[in-house]
């Protein structure tokens, strides 16, 4: 009986993680995945996308490193369906707003202002130069970025209230684990010593591991300064901006 028990708990893991493969990607799922407490999946899901990404990068070696690099960022906002970006674009809108009052409002507007918009392409420009900066190291550092960014959105759901009666970020305050953001953290510690074990190197491990860490608290709990918490839309920018500024970083230590 006790091993049946274990049995049907593995099953419902196993269905909550293609429930966050579903939410956080198109990628196809099997049937009967369950979409509940998917963020603490989510920097899991932020390595297993960064090893995609690298799979296109060898397949297009051939190319030179900048336009690679733009179809490698290009390829990863496909696979999210512009889902984070889409965050970044609308908390920009919002954070522009002097009014406090207005500013969930204007997030929520389906239309998409000039500081949006900004916000947008500077991610798209900024990802692309950083990551065409970058010739090697490239499974690490497009792995690590990832993952990070997605752990800045767990510390944030467990660090800082949500705004919204209702929305798209309701989904992680339905069933609130207090400890999701562990997991996560472990993961990539664990990551980074795989990282110095593998190549020998300790520099760049550390100091992706320590910006990492830091990005991710201090864009959530810039958000939460600025608006007094966060949504959807926050949670979204909070990825896209790890991410972008950890490979911005890395620049420092991995160049051509």
């Amino acid at each position: 009986m006790e091993s049946l028990v274990n049995f049907s708990a593995m099953g419902e893991l196993w269905r909550r993680f293609w429930g966050a493969v579903a939410f956080y990607t198109i990628l196809p799922v099997p049937p009967g995945a369950a979409v509940r407490q998917v963020a603490v999946w989510a920097p899991l899901i932020g390595l297993w996308l960064g090893s995609l990404l690298f799979l296109a990068d060898g397949f297009l070696t051939p190319m030179p490193l900048l336009p690679r690099s733009g179809l490698v960022v290009t390829l990863g906002l496909v696979l999210t369906g512009g889902f984070h970006l889409d965050g970044v674009i609308d908390a920009a809108d919002g954070w522009a707003v002097p009014d406090p009052e207005r500013r969930l409002a204007v997030m929520r507007d389906s239309h998409t202002g000039a500081y949006g918009v900004m916000a947008g392409c500077l991610v798209i420009v900024l990802k692309i130069i950083a990551l065409g900066s970058l010739p090697t190291a490239r499974f690490w550092l497009l792995t690590g970025a990832m993952g990070w960014g997605r752990w800045g959105q767990v510390a944030a759901i467990c660090l800082y209230p949500y705004l919204r009666p209702e929305g798209k970020g309701k989904i992680h305050h339905q069933e609130p684990l207090p400890w999701q953001w562990l997991p996560g953290l472990l993961l990539l510690l664990a990551w980074g010593g795989l990282w110095w074990k593998m190549t020998g190197q300790i520099a760049a491990p550390l100091a992706l591991t320590g910006w990492g860490l830091g990005l991710a608290l201090g864009v959530g709990g810039g958000v939460h300064w600025r608006l007094g918490g966060h949504t959807g839309d926050t949670y979204g920018a909070v990825v896209e901006w790890v991410e972008t500024l950890c490979w911005c970083a890395m620049t420092r230590f991995v160049s051509g």
